[in-house]
Parts: structure tokens; sequence; C-alpha cells
């Protein structure tokens, strides 16, 4: 299998690196998030079982890296069809945000992440790719928020980053809402 190469950073230049290597050396990459919202709940995923890091954990809706000279938004809906099969949204940039994370294994997420939304006022429909996604879930904002709290070694790294640092960036009034209820 011909490994991807995604943009990593090199100084202050960006350069092709095949994507295991970023994550075994740390090397600081782009990726993508996607968040679908539908009112206050949001689609997560179950990263499916043969995935070589975080296997079995609940992410966000879809999250991967642009293959070299992919823009982020073709990156967005590319990943939602093959990871969900789902196409036709309209995604917002919310923002670009940047972690580092162990994800096990030796291997370490150093990204730097352009963060779309899509919200919906139905649920799309949803056909996961099982090498990709074991399960899917609709659930609340708060509720997700209480359960990464509650047992975080079931959610990615990123996931929990995302909630815990970048939430009024991702999710805006939905975030502030739960924070400070009416």
């Amino acid at each position: 299998m011909t490994e991807t190469l995604i943009p990593a950073w090199h100084g202050d230049t960006l350069e092709p690196v095949e994507k295991l290597d970023a994550h075994i050396r740390g090397l600081k990459h782009k990726a993508v998030s996607v968040f679908v919202l539908r009112g206050d709940e949001i689609l997560i995923q179950r990263r499916a079982m043969g995935k070589y890091h975080t296997p079995g954990l609940w992410a966000n809706t879809c999250c991967t890296h642009p293959n070299w000279k992919e823009n982020s938004l073709d990156c967005a809906h590319r990943r939602l069809n093959e990871e969900l099969g789902i196409s036709g949204l309209s995604l917002e940039y919310r923002d670009r945000v940047e972690y580092r994370a162990d994800v096990g294994g030796g291997l370490i997420e150093h990204e730097v992440v352009d963060i779309f939304v899509a919200e919906v006022e139905t649920a799309p429909d949803i056909s996961p790719n099982p090498d990709e996604v074991m399960a899917t879930q609709w659930v609340r904002y708060g509720d997700l928020v209480q359960e990464v709290v509650k047992d975080p070694s079931r959610f990615t790294p990123w996931l929990r980053i995302y909630l815990d640092t970048y939430a009024p960036q991702i999710f805006g009034e939905l975030a502030v809402s739960c924070v400070n209820p009416a």
C-alpha cells in the first residue's frame, strides 16, 4: 500500500511527508475536522477497530489529513463521503486550531486543524465505511461534554481537546449556553 503524503512543516515551509512518518516523528502537520450539528446534537463516530491509532474510540463527525496540495474544504467534503457516505452538506469554516497529543503506540498527533461545521435541520443519510467507522450516534452537546468528563478514555484525545479548549470557536452559542445555562 502506498502511504499518503500529507503537508507537514519543516521550519516555516510545508513539505510532503508520509502520514505515518508524521505521526511517528510527531511532526506538525495539517489536518481537517468536521462537526455535523442538528440543533443541539452532534453526529459523532466510533472509529473502526482496524485504524492504526485510537481504534474503537469515539470522535467528532470526521477528521483526516489533506493530501499534499489538497485544500481543506475539498478535503472535508471528500472525507465526509469516504467515512460516512455523506455528501452535499454546506460546510462553514470555523477556525484553525493547533494541538499536540499522544495517540498511543508511540504515535503523536501534532496538528494544525481547519475546523468545519455543517448545521442541518434533518439528519443526512449515513452509510459508514466499515474500514473507517464502526458506529455513529447523535448526541446532545451537553451530554457529550458530561460523558467525556465522566469517562475520557472512551474518546479520542482530539475530541477531548476540542471540547475542553476550543468549544467556543467550534460550537459558538451552543458551547456558551451549556457553560452558562439561562
